[in-house]
């Protein structure tokens, strides 16, 4: 009996976590109520409240399953797409070039929600930025293991591209941008490679 309530608890915060997280894409954190959200998942007030306390908790638990989701399929299609590790560096801008052409890009979940939250102290806020700094240590790792030269400015710049092109994406809906910036990257990645190279001679 035990488990069978766990398991209607679990179905019900999935399917408030299913609607949240169309609607919140979608539409905007700060465009969509709570009252609309137990319309639209079919729970009671006292059943969304019973697993999250508020509305915050609901966008940074929201936040944080976007951002396990996304990590393991960026990753996951990074390697598909390339198999040396000078490759994948570059296989960043593919992955997202992917992402750009799903019919419901509507641009990044994180970078969208923490220009609309703005407090830098709310959860989800404290969410986007935690994602931030996993996807810049993955990227990270690429670089290093592709032995490039100055490997943390370098990932930064190549953040900045990413995040860039994912913006001009959203805006001009197309994916357009994300080749724009891997051929930027490519760039930089050659010049710093010859000043590298000029340098230990």
């Amino acid at each position: 009996m035990a488990k069978t309530k766990s398991s209607s608890r679990s179905c019900v915060r999935d399917r408030i976590l299913t609607t949240a997280s169309e609607l919140f894409y979608k539409e905007g954190v700060q465009n969509v109520g709570i009252d609309r959200i137990i319309a639209e998942s079919g729970v009671a007030k006292m059943s969304l409240y019973n697993h999250f306390k508020s509305k915050d908790a609901l966008i940074a638990a929201w936040l944080q399953q976007q951002d396990e989701s996304w990590r393991t399929w960026f990753q996951e299609t990074v390697e598909r797409l390339a198999t040396q590790p000078e490759d994948r560096v570059l296989a960043i801008f593919d992955a997202l070039k992917e992402c750009f052409e799903q019919p419901d890009f509507r641009g990044c979940a994180f970078l969208n929600s923490a220009v609309e939250l703005v407090d830098p102290e709310h959860p989800g806020y404290q969410v986007s930025l935690e994602h931030q700094q996993a996807t810049f240590d993955y990227m990270l790792s690429l670089v290093k293991a592709a032995n490039l030269p100055d490997a943390e400015e370098l990932t930064e710049q190549l953040v900045i591209l990413a995040v860039g092109a994912t913006v001009v994406a959203m805006m001009k809906r197309n994916s357009s941008s994300a080749m724009q910036a891997k051929q930027a990257a490519a760039q930089l990645i050659a010049e710093r490679q010859l000043v590298n190279s000029r340098s230990q001679k």
